[in-house]
């Protein structure tokens, strides 16, 4: 009787903190990014990170809050890339243009595969999508702008000049802590979209759609606006993938790519906030240590995914979540 009794309390005091984490959640996110350069070997995989779990979290509102698998979001990721990566080398532009122009355009080309596809469901919906996303490829690649397989060279931003100060993005820290303010903003944005009625209409349509639309929601305009409002952010990681690189690979367009994104919800675990960065962590570093081994680094990646998916459904985030005293669904 006596454990019985105390083990509630045990729960009762985890509470208040997984409440202030909850209510929080941006600000926690950003706490834990912070310290990520000192927790992996190099700031430029840090970045890499970065990049990749806001590419993840964009993804991850069509696929784990709404519910729908999409195949071609790579075309958004490279869209991004290219848009800001062709403003900056070949026209010139300052980042502070070429970053909002770049975002601006992916999301109206989200805003016109949606339009395309937004009615299909399903196995449907993840068909259409990676069929306009391969149209989106082949579009870019015969572009004279794009460099073609050769991709695009010389996006570089060296310095970027705020009021008052200076910063020198040839420093991996300081590029990293100036990426991490952008997300940040990012990740802000999104969680407010998530706590507003308009997020509790995407969940509602991803547990039950027919009974959201007989409730009088318009469940083909939520999920138009919420592909657009992913496109855009999957756009923004793309964009700052290029400065990073100061290249774009025609690879960042490919299905592989979308495959990708879809693996990094997956390790993390769907439908949580925080999960798409570490599901890139997790399979960035993993891909960094493994291909420091042997040059068939994705056999063993492969099946260090399977087990994941096997025992870890919920990915490693929403198992420990789960996990917890009282049950949340990671917002």
């Amino acid at each position: 009787m006596k454990a019985l009794t105390e083990a509630p309390a045990g729960g009762a005091s985890a509470r208040p903190l997984l409440h202030r984490i909850r209510a929080h959640r941006v600000l926690a996110s950003v706490l834990v990014l912070l310290a990520l350069p000192w927790l992996v070997a190099n700031e430029s995989l840090a970045v890499n990170i970065l990049v990749y779990g806001l590419f993840g979290a964009g993804f991850n509102l069509v696929f784990g809050y709404m519910g729908m698998l999409s195949f071609g979001h790579a075309a958004f990721f490279g869209a991004g890339a290219y848009g800001a990566g062709i403003l900056i080398a070949q026209a010139g532009a300052p980042w502070w243009l070429a970053l909002p122009a770049a975002v601006l355009a992916c999301a109206l080309l989200a805003l016109a595969m949606g339009l395309l596809a937004i009615r299909t469901r399903g196995i449907y919906f993840a068909m259409v999508t990676l069929a306009l996303s391969q149209c989106v490829y082949f579009l870019v690649y015969q572009l004279p702008q794009s460099g073609g397989e050769n991709g695009l060279r010389g996006a570089n931003v060296s310095t970027l000049r705020l009021p008052g100060v200076t910063l020198d993005l040839l420093d991996p820290t300081v590029k990293y802590y100036a990426f991490l303010v952008l997300v940040a903003l990012a990740l802000l944005a999104l969680s407010r979209v998530l706590e507003s009625p308009f997020g509790a209409v995407l969940e509602a349509i991803r547990e039950n759609e027919a009974r959201t639309r007989a409730c009088g929601f318009n469940v083909e305009h939520t999920k138009l606006m919420t592909f657009v409002l992913s496109g855009a952010l999957c756009g923004l990681a793309g964009a700052l993938g290029a400065i990073h690189l100061s290249s774009v690979a025609i690879e960042s367009l490919h299905y592989e790519t979308s495959g990708l994104v879809v693996m990094l919800c997956l390790l993390g675990g769907m439908g949580t906030f925080f999960g798409p960065f570490v599901g890139a962590a997790l399979f960035l570093l993993i891909q960094d240590q493994f291909s420091l081994w042997t040059e068939h680094w994705q056999l063993y990646v492969g099946a260090i995914f399977m087990g994941f998916v096997l025992f870890f459904p919920k990915g490693v985030w929403g198992t420990l979540l789960h996990t917890l005293p009282e049950k949340t669904d990671g917002r």
